[in-house]
């Protein structure tokens, strides 16, 4: 998308009202998060694009110690106002090192497609396993690319107001597999653009980025309570190292 920075895009205003509309499936998340991290010798989380801490939150509540690598200084900075009591590294969670490991790495909210190429994706999961203990699992949650796709380019109503109105604007590039995305609100007060670019990838894909890394999927679900994968709408995938090996 010409113009579009994924270092900027999540600034001072969009990090402002990023909790406002909250998924709703918080805590489920961290409930099935806490239960992994607890199945490791450490404990020890780190979330790769922790933003304004979601999940990371809820999931100290439940006793979990979490670090965190964010791209956003904007999206830190709201989450440190909340007062936790968590150490994030900023910078790119496909090269930042923390020097510590973790018994759960975990990837949410569809943000491993907020890196824009395979090389990219590629070296998160390579970063993952670089922070993982012997026992250590990476979570990674995302959508099903074909839950996003009825055709290569759309308009269609995303909220319909009495006086305003929110258009999803997309386009898709099947050779990139880079969705760009814009969110335009048309209110009284003007138009507002919210602009996003993806690089979608599909299961099977992560899966072998995953192996690249020396981890295997180990289980997938449709949901964080544990729904069973059907291919449509999201999956929650668990890796872990290849035949029990560890870290190389």
């Amino acid at each position: 998308m010409r113009g579009f920075d994924p270092r900027t895009s999540f600034g001072p205003d969009v990090a402002a009202s990023y909790d406002d509309q909250p998924r709703g499936d918080e805590d489920a998340a961290a409930d099935l998060l806490a239960e992994l991290a607890g199945r490791t010798a450490s404990g020890r989380a780190l979330e790769l694009a922790i933003g304004t801490g979601r999940i990371a939150v809820p999931l100290t509540e439940r006793g979990v110690v979490v670090d965190g690598i964010e791209l956003s200084a904007a999206m830190v900075e709201v989450l440190e106002a909340k007062g936790c009591d968590l150490d994030v590294w900023v910078g790119d969670m496909a090269g930042v090192a923390t020097g510590r490991s973790y018994g759960l790495v975990y990837l949410v909210y569809n943000t491993v497609f907020n890196l824009l190429t395979q090389d990219k994706q590629v070296s998160c999961f390579a970063n993952a396993a670089a922070h993982l203990d012997e026992d250590g699992v990476f979570v990674v949650e995302a959508a099903v690319p074909s839950a996003w796709l009825p055709s290569h380019s759309y308009a269609r109503p995303e909220r319909v107001e009495a006086d305003a109105v929110t258009l999803d604007v997309c386009t898709y590039d099947p050779v990139t597999q880079v969705l760009d995305e814009n969110h335009v609100r048309i209110d009284a007060a003007g138009t507002h653009f919210g602009p996003v670019s993806c690089r979608l990838a599909w299961p099977s894909e992560l899966d072998l980025m995953a192996r690249i890394a020396g981890l295997c999927l180990v289980e997938r679900w449709g949901g964080w309570q544990r729904q069973p994968y059907t291919g449509h709408d999201q999956h929650v995938s668990v890796y872990g190292w290849a035949g029990g090996s560890g870290p190389r």
